[in-house]
């Protein structure tokens, strides 16, 4: 089975607060990347190099995040914090299976999709949007 795994940004992942739109954009871009390694047939070792790209700048975007979160007092920090505590530990677990094959297979793929792709965009159109309206109203509480 084949997966379409070709992702981009557009106006579904919006949250309204400009930081964080700026980093999904890079972070999808580098979610792409990713894919369009594996999807070549690059080597393992490419795929092995792209992810460790994508988790770099997962690493500091999350951080970024739960600044904005804790500056503005959002009350579901916490609960935020622990579902990208799970995300990193995803793409830790899809490095080890990266290295334990000879590169990235049809499974791996699946994993992916369902683990990297559909995990971010629920993650953003819930998440991430609430923070954003969270600091929207804060910022705004005229407009609400």
């Amino acid at each position: 089975m084949t997966y379409d795994l070709n992702i981009t940004f557009d106006d579904n992942l919006v949250t309204g607060n400009e930081t964080i739109d700026t980093q999904h954009k890079e972070l999808i871009d580098r979610i792409q990347n990713f894919v369009t390694a594996c999807q070549n047939g690059d080597s393992k070792v490419k795929a092995i190099k792209m992810l460790d790209y994508l988790d770099e700048y997962t690493d500091f975007h999350f951080k970024e995040e739960e600044k904005l979160q804790e500056k503005s007092g959002y009350p579901e920090r916490e609960n935020h914090h622990e579902k990208h505590e799970e995300f990193k530990k995803t793409i830790q677990e899809l490095h080890e299976y990266l290295q334990e094959y000879e590169g990235p297979t049809d499974r791996f793929s699946e994993l992916v999709q369902k683990n990297v792709i559909d995990w971010l965009f629920g993650h953003i159109k819930t998440y991430d949007r609430s923070v954003a309206k969270f600091i929207f109203m804060k910022q705004n509480p005229d407009r609400c």
